[in-house]
Protein backbone atom coordinates (compact mmCIF):
# COMPACT_ATOMS: atom_id res chain seq x y z
CA UNK A 1 0.00 0.00 0.00
CA UNK A 2 1.58 3.31 -1.09
CA UNK A 3 -0.23 5.43 1.56
CA UNK A 4 -3.71 5.92 3.73
CA UNK A 5 -5.86 8.89 3.44
CA UNK A 6 -8.23 9.02 6.61
CA UNK A 7 -12.04 7.92 5.98
CA UNK A 8 -13.39 10.63 8.39
CA UNK A 9 -12.22 14.22 9.57
CA UNK A 10 -13.88 16.48 11.76
CA UNK A 11 -13.58 20.31 11.08
CA UNK A 12 -12.24 22.64 13.91
CA UNK A 13 -14.58 23.89 16.54
CA UNK A 14 -15.60 27.36 16.91
CA UNK A 15 -15.32 29.30 19.94
CA UNK A 16 -15.75 32.65 21.16
CA UNK A 17 -12.76 34.56 23.11
CA UNK A 18 -12.59 36.39 25.99
CA UNK A 19 -9.30 37.89 25.34
CA UNK A 20 -6.96 37.91 22.80
CA UNK A 21 -5.57 34.18 21.48
CA UNK A 22 -2.64 34.16 18.86
CA UNK A 23 -2.81 31.59 16.46
CA UNK A 24 -0.72 28.37 16.73
CA UNK A 25 -1.33 28.91 20.77
CA UNK A 26 -3.22 26.11 23.09
CA UNK A 27 -6.48 27.31 24.55
CA UNK A 28 -8.61 26.52 27.67
CA UNK A 29 -12.25 26.75 28.49
CA UNK A 30 -12.58 29.86 30.70
CA UNK A 31 -14.08 29.53 33.93
CA UNK A 32 -17.01 31.24 32.89
CA UNK A 33 -17.88 27.90 30.31
CA UNK A 34 -18.36 29.97 27.70
CA UNK A 35 -15.37 31.39 26.46
CA UNK A 36 -11.90 30.01 25.66
CA UNK A 37 -8.23 32.15 26.19
CA UNK A 38 -4.51 31.05 26.29
CA UNK A 39 -3.73 28.20 28.05
CA UNK A 40 -1.32 28.63 30.91
CA UNK A 41 1.60 26.44 31.94
CA UNK A 42 0.14 22.54 33.28
CA UNK A 43 -3.27 23.50 32.02
CA UNK A 44 -5.11 19.81 32.36
CA UNK A 45 -8.23 21.70 30.01
CA UNK A 46 -6.52 22.06 27.09
CA UNK A 47 -9.20 22.00 24.13
CA UNK A 48 -7.04 22.35 21.44
CA UNK A 49 -4.50 25.03 19.05
CA UNK A 50 -5.78 28.19 17.71
CA UNK A 51 -5.84 28.14 14.12
CA UNK A 52 -6.26 31.79 13.96
CA UNK A 53 -5.75 34.99 15.86
CA UNK A 54 -8.69 36.23 17.44
CA UNK A 55 -9.60 39.52 19.96
CA UNK A 56 -12.91 39.79 21.74
CA UNK A 57 -14.97 42.87 20.61
CA UNK A 58 -15.38 45.80 22.86
CA UNK A 59 -18.65 47.42 24.04
CA UNK A 60 -19.52 50.20 21.72
CA UNK A 61 -22.86 50.88 23.63
CA UNK A 62 -23.73 54.83 22.71
CA UNK A 63 -20.91 54.76 20.31
CA UNK A 64 -22.20 57.05 16.85
CA UNK A 65 -21.08 58.86 13.75
CA UNK A 66 -21.49 62.01 13.23
CA UNK A 67 -24.84 61.60 11.30
CA UNK A 68 -26.27 59.49 14.09
CA UNK A 69 -25.58 56.01 12.33
CA UNK A 70 -23.81 53.41 15.11
CA UNK A 71 -20.55 52.84 14.33
CA UNK A 72 -19.65 49.38 13.36
CA UNK A 73 -16.53 47.73 14.48
CA UNK A 74 -14.67 46.52 11.31
CA UNK A 75 -11.65 45.06 12.83
CA UNK A 76 -9.15 42.52 11.54
CA UNK A 77 -9.72 40.45 14.08
CA UNK A 78 -12.78 37.94 14.81
CA UNK A 79 -14.03 37.43 18.31
CA UNK A 80 -14.25 33.48 17.04
CA UNK A 81 -11.31 31.83 17.23
CA UNK A 82 -10.75 27.95 14.98
CA UNK A 83 -9.39 25.61 17.51
CA UNK A 84 -8.28 22.36 16.11
CA UNK A 85 -7.42 19.13 18.01
CA UNK A 86 -6.84 16.04 16.81
CA UNK A 87 -4.26 17.40 14.47
CA UNK A 88 -0.68 17.69 13.54
CA UNK A 89 -0.13 21.40 13.11
CA UNK A 90 2.68 24.78 14.01
CA UNK A 91 2.89 25.54 17.42
CA UNK A 92 4.32 27.99 19.65
CA UNK A 93 7.36 25.97 21.69
CA UNK A 94 8.72 27.89 25.04
CA UNK A 95 11.50 25.25 25.38
CA UNK A 96 13.84 23.20 22.68
CA UNK A 97 12.35 19.53 22.02
CA UNK A 98 13.21 16.54 20.31
CA UNK A 99 11.35 14.76 17.37
CA UNK A 100 9.39 12.49 19.00
CA UNK A 101 9.01 14.11 22.32
CA UNK A 102 5.88 14.57 24.49
CA UNK A 103 4.61 17.92 25.35
CA UNK A 104 2.60 19.93 28.48
CA UNK A 105 1.15 23.11 28.22
CA UNK A 106 3.51 26.06 29.48
CA UNK A 107 3.04 29.62 29.72
CA UNK A 108 1.14 31.66 27.32
CA UNK A 109 -0.67 29.17 25.47
CA UNK A 110 2.88 27.56 24.23
CA UNK A 111 4.40 24.37 24.44
CA UNK A 112 7.09 22.98 26.41
CA UNK A 113 8.52 19.06 26.83
CA UNK A 114 6.95 16.60 29.37
CA UNK A 115 9.78 14.99 31.24
CA UNK A 116 9.17 11.35 32.95
CA UNK A 117 10.01 11.37 36.53
CA UNK A 118 9.54 15.01 36.78
CA UNK A 119 6.51 15.82 35.67
CA UNK A 120 4.37 12.89 37.64
CA UNK A 121 0.82 13.45 36.20
CA UNK A 122 0.58 12.06 32.51
CA UNK A 123 -2.69 13.94 32.24
CA UNK A 124 -0.61 17.14 31.42
CA UNK A 125 0.35 15.46 27.94
CA UNK A 126 -1.00 17.70 25.64
CA UNK A 127 0.55 15.98 22.06
CA UNK A 128 4.42 15.34 20.96
CA UNK A 129 6.73 17.17 18.95
CA UNK A 130 6.78 15.99 14.75
CA UNK A 131 9.02 18.44 13.49
CA UNK A 132 11.73 16.58 11.84
CA UNK A 133 14.76 17.19 13.53
CA UNK A 134 13.21 18.43 16.95
CA UNK A 135 12.75 22.04 17.87
CA UNK A 136 16.08 23.95 18.77
CA UNK A 137 13.95 26.95 20.60
CA UNK A 138 17.57 29.61 19.53
CA UNK A 139 16.42 28.88 15.77
CA UNK A 140 12.79 27.84 15.70
CA UNK A 141 10.64 29.49 18.21
CA UNK A 142 7.45 27.32 16.11
CA UNK A 143 7.03 24.03 14.70
CA UNK A 144 4.98 20.90 14.11
CA UNK A 145 3.22 18.97 16.94
CA UNK A 146 0.07 16.54 16.88
CA UNK A 147 -2.01 17.85 19.21
CA UNK A 148 -4.02 15.26 20.38
CA UNK A 149 -7.84 15.29 21.44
Amino acid sequence: MAGSLPHYKLGPDSYQVSALVAGGTLVIADSSGNTVSTAGAGALNVLGVAGNDASPIVSQAGTTTAYGDTLVDISVLPDYVAVYHGADMHVTYAANAAFGQLLKAAANGQVTPWVSGTDTLPATIVGRCTQPGGVVQATLATGRARIFG
